[in-house]
């Protein structure tokens, strides 16, 4: 065998496309993350109105 060399540069490639990859897919899973905790804050922040705005009819 000829050495290690032409083995990592053939996997090379691959493990930088693989990484590549996994941090694009962190970065969306991370940003789907944040904005499903933003919009559950406005869907409470809206209830929390609604229901203001009832107490406040009712009286």
């Amino acid at each position: 065998m000829d050495g290690w060399g032409p083995a990592l540069a053939a996997l090379i490639p691959s493990i930088g496309v693989g990484l590549l990859f996994w941090f694009g897919m962190r970065a969306v899973i991370n940003a789907d993350r944040t904005e499903r905790q933003a919009l559950a804050r406005m869907d409470l922040a809206e209830q929390q109105a609604a229901a203001d705005e009832r107490e406040k009819n009712h009286d």
